[in-house]
């Protein structure tokens, strides 16, 4: 099954549709209740009539590449008016009040600059 590009994997449909860009398992599990689809079912199990019920739900939601592009936008808007928030995004660190000196590993991606990490062993001779 695709939906707007994307292939649902062949897991439960509620955590199947988490899959999509903007859908997360609280928002799947409305749309599954509003398409009244067996949370049970899995995937490729789905009829094409409970297929075009999940589409026609997705519908007037903004997902994927939209999201993305309406995202990004907010953060140009905030680097362009020169925002405490925006300059956080533009030094790749966090943006929401976080402590930096320890913990903020998942914004800098992971970056370790210690001292100990990289060092080599000496050798005794």
């Amino acid at each position: 099954m695709r939906i707007s590009g994307i292939t649902i994997p062949n897991k439960r449909v509620p955590f199947a549709l988490t899959a999509l860009y903007g859908i997360g398992p609280a928002r799947a599990l409305k749309i599954l209740t509003a398409a009244k689809i067996d949370l049970s079912k899995k995937a490729d199990d789905l009829t094409a009539e409970e297929e075009n019920a999940i589409r026609k739900q997705l519908e007037g939601l903004k997902l994927e590449g939209d999201l993305k592009r309406e995202v990004s936008g907010n953060i140009k808007r905030l680097k362009d008016i020169g925002a405490y928030r925006g300059s956080r995004h533009a030094k790749k660190l966090p943006a929401r009040g976080q402590r930096t000196k320890t913990n903020s590993r998942t914004v800098r991606g992971n970056v370790r600059k210690t001292m100990g990490s990289g060092r080599r062993k000496e050798s005794k001779t």
